[in-house]
């Protein structure tokens, strides 16, 4: 059975200046090591980044996608938004190579995904049906709900080079997509989640770590039809 998506809840717009936010990227950039991933409760995740209109130098931008993807891997994780990183602008980088059961790839329709950046993303539903699986995020460490996304999603977004790139994503892959364009709108995936089925990471396991959500629904008693 499908259920309904949750709106996301409209947040404020970054107050950084288009200065600030490039000193911001500069001092990120200078570190000797990965910068922290910002957890919930830090105002940069709940509001609204600024949209990329260069207001960095072509190698930064550049630096700071591959820093992103460091952070991302070291997380380990399948995206990262830049305002995970304190940065409050309209970029992420999304990348899902991940080996995972074959049984549970089929369920969740996990396919791999190859590394790119966005800047600017937003989507659309393509078609009516949904999915909802347990996620988690790595701005919110320890815990997981399900969510119940849009299976088929049309994402437009701006490619580093500037050119306007449109693609169609299914299954896990459009889980990620509206997951990290998500966070660039002040949104995280609690807006949109079941708040009976969250679990920390270890009743998680312990209980509902199944390729779907049915022993988790039945037994914490959510989405019911």
């Amino acid at each position: 059975m499908d259920f309904e998506t949750r709106p996301l809840p409209a947040g404020p717009d970054t107050t950084f200046t288009a200065s600030e936010i490039r000193s911001a990227v500069q001092d990120l950039l200078g570190l000797d090591g990965l910068p922290p991933i910002v957890q919930v409760g830090h105002p940069v995740l709940r509001q609204r980044a600024a949209p990329y209109d260069g207001q960095l130098e072509d190698t930064e931008l550049a630096q700071l996608i591959e820093r992103m993807r460091d952070v991302m891997h070291a997380a380990p994780g399948v995206g990262l938004a830049a305002p995970q990183l304190g940065i409050p602008l309209q970029l992420a980088v999304l990348e899902d190579r991940f080996d995972v059961d074959p049984v549970a790839s089929e369920i969740r329709q996990r396919t791999p995904l190859g590394f790119f950046a966005i800047l600017n993303p937003g989507y659309e539903p393509e078609g009516t049906s949904t999915a909802s699986f347990y996620e988690g995020c790595l701005s919110m460490r320890g815990f997981q709900a399900v969510v119940t996304r849009h299976r088929d999603v049309r994402l437009h977004y701006q490619r580093p080079d500037g050119s306007a790139a449109s693609g169609g994503f299914s299954g896990w892959q459009a889980r990620i997509v509206q997951h990290e364009t998500d966070h660039l709108h002040g949104g995280l995936y609690l807006d949109r989640a079941e708040l009976r089925s969250l679990a920390n990471d270890g009743e998680y396991s312990a209980h509902w770590a199944y390729p779907g959500i049915d022993e988790a629904r039945r037994g914490l008693g959510f989405l019911n039809p």
